[in-house]
């Protein structure tokens, strides 16, 4: 397995860009999965802002803590001004799933010495794969 993988999934903390208060998105899923694991998981969204009774941040600077990991569960555009951010936050590690993809953040990201996990990892497929998780969960 890919090392920023390992790393990523061995992460305490995260915040996912895109979090859905809709049970259907994966920015959802994503967000619960890792909630569900034990995992410190802040949900960011500048159009939500709550998700499960639990208080939606509009930016990764509006966050209490730095996450050590950012799930980017977002439109390509917007995942292109993600790396700028976790560079200024000191934020290690980027995973773009399938749909945030952009080659001009992945760019940016390793410009910036950010760790970035992109091509078609699913976060879901992985962390089950990982951590041993039923399907559905």
């Amino acid at each position: 397995m890919n090392e920023t993988i390992t790393a990523i999934l061995s992460a305490k903390t995260f915040a996912v860009v895109g979090a859905s208060a809709n049970t259907e998105k994966f920015g959802y899923k994503v967000w619960h999965m890792l909630r569900q694991h034990g995992k410190t998981a802040y949900a960011v969204n500048p159009n939500v802002t709550e998700i499960a009774g639990e208080v939606v941040y509009p930016s990764l600077a509006d966050l209490p803590e730095t996450p050590e990991a950012v799930i980017a569960v977002v439109p390509p555009e917007v995942t292109e001004t993600l790396p700028a951010q976790l560079a200024v936050a000191g934020i290690r590690y980027l995973w773009l799933q399938p749909g945030a993809e952009s080659e001009t953040a992945v760019a940016n990201a390793q410009a910036h010495d950010i760790g970035v996990v992109h091509r078609g990892p699913c976060i879901l497929v992985q962390a089950r794969a990982i951590w041993n998780m039923p399907h559905g969960t």
